[in-house]
């Protein structure tokens, strides 16, 4: 039912679309379109959009009305320079205020990880990064933080693409290695070495880094798209 679809669901299947490059920046976000293709009014849209402009993902211009934004390079840039100061921050946080339930799970991540590095599946690998380094920002025990390092990495994963797709077991199974010395280091409680830790490895990770080529034109979608997924 159109009405049962939150804007928080819209507000995610948006910035997923966006993020994958389906709507790809400078492309005008039809607040009519994009109620048919997620299957809701235009209400949840709206407040959509607006949320997506105060996050960066969208920007209003006149006689065009919400595009996708175009991020320059420095703005790119400072993307990287902003992960590099918070997460190294969230973790040392995550050292003093980590519970026993975030430790468990990423350890868990630790493991799936090293075992996924050996047979070299960038797609596993790529998600369990993700999956882990979310985890690390929720056990820093700030809601602030974790929705501010999210943010970060998500506008990260929109401008960058990884050259690294294809990672060597070695250079995979030495990035899961300093994963695993970051949450020995939050379970001891030292903080200071859990930031250093982290700071090394987000520096590691710099330069695989490149800006996205221009995605091509958008893609109508020819069913409405499920938001069930996202709903919370």
């Amino acid at each position: 039912m159109r009405g049962n679809i939150s804007a928080h669901a819209v507000c995610t299947a948006i910035r997923d679309d966006i993020v994958s490059g389906t709507f790809p920046p400078g492309s005008r976000l039809i607040e009519e379109l994009l109620a048919s293709r997620y299957g809701v009014s235009r209400v949840p849209v709206r407040e959509a959009l607006r949320t997506l402009e105060s996050e960066g993902f969208v920007t209003t211009r006149r006689h065009a009305g919400a595009c996708v934004a175009e991020p320059t390079e420095q703005e790119a840039a400072d993307l990287l320079d902003i992960r590099l100061l918070l997460e190294p921050l969230g973790a040392a946080r995550a050292a003093a205020r980590r519970s026993a339930a975030h430790l468990k799970v990423l350890r868990g991540l630790v493991r799936l990880g090293r075992a996924r590095a050996r047979h070299g599946n960038a797609a596993d690998l790529r998600q369990l990064d993700g999956w882990f380094h979310e985890t690390l920002a929720q056990a820093s025990g700030s809601p602030s933080m974790t929705a501010l390092l999210t943010q970060v990495r998500r506008k990260i994963d929109w401008v960058y693409a990884i050259d690294l797709d294809q990672p060597s077991p070695g250079d995979a199974d030495r990035s899961w290695q300093e994963h695993g010395a970051i949450v020995d280091a939050v379970a001891r409680g030292d903080s200071e070495r859990a930031r250093a830790l982290t700071a090394a490895h987000v520096e590691h990770a710099l330069p695989a880094h490149r800006l996205r080529r221009p995605a091509p034109a958008v893609r109508e979608a020819k069913q409405p798209v499920n938001t069930a997924r996202v709903r919370n």
